[in-house]
């Protein structure tokens, strides 16, 4: 029921039938998705689709019809938009969020630097090894396996970051 309700597969005369429905959503799948590969071609392709944002604006403008279309009902969505409790009708749906204490903080810098210092001496091997494969276009996991034992995140993304550098969005 709750399918039937959100995406409507009963409003075709026989859903059971499956050849056809099937094959008309696949069709219309297949279609949208050929359509928005001519829009990405036609802008050079996907790098010339991301420097002048037609993804990142894309995926805005779809967001927006979504929550739209949920918010005015035209979608429905169990639970959201249909069949909610009475009971609660009108109120706020509140959400406490978890926040450490500066004690948990503190823990948790020392504890770093606990972890730091236990293997100062085979970090830097372990980065360097890291560093090496990254730079020679070899595969990373076993020398990340081996660099996740003894370095923090913090050490492996600046590795990395060394080797690759930092992706920066154009804008």
């Amino acid at each position: 029921m709750v399918i039937d309700q959100e995406w409507g597969l009963t409003k075709n005369e026989n859903p059971l039938q499956g050849s056809y429905i099937v094959d008309e959503l696949t069709a219309l799948v297949e279609e949208a998705v050929l359509t928005e590969f001519e829009r990405i071609s036609d802008r050079g392709g996907v790098l010339g689709a991301m420097e002048t944002g037609y993804q990142r604006g894309r995926i805005q403008d779809e967001s927006m019809l979504y929550e739209h279309r949920k918010h005015d009902g035209s979608l429905p969505i169990i639970g959201v938009n249909t069949f909610l409790n009475p009971d609660g009708a009108g109120e706020p749906h509140t959400l406490e969020l978890a926040r450490a204490s500066e004690e948990e903080k503190r823990s948790q810098v020392e504890r770093l630097q606990f972890f730091h210092d236990a293997h100062r001496d085979e970090a830097e091997p372990a980065l360097a090894k890291l560093k090496d494969v990254a730079s020679s276009g070899g595969n990373t996991f076993a020398a990340l396996m081996e660099a996740v034992r003894v370095c923090s995140l913090g050490q492996i993304t600046s590795a990395f970051f060394e080797v690759g550098g930092q992706y920066r969005r154009n804008v």
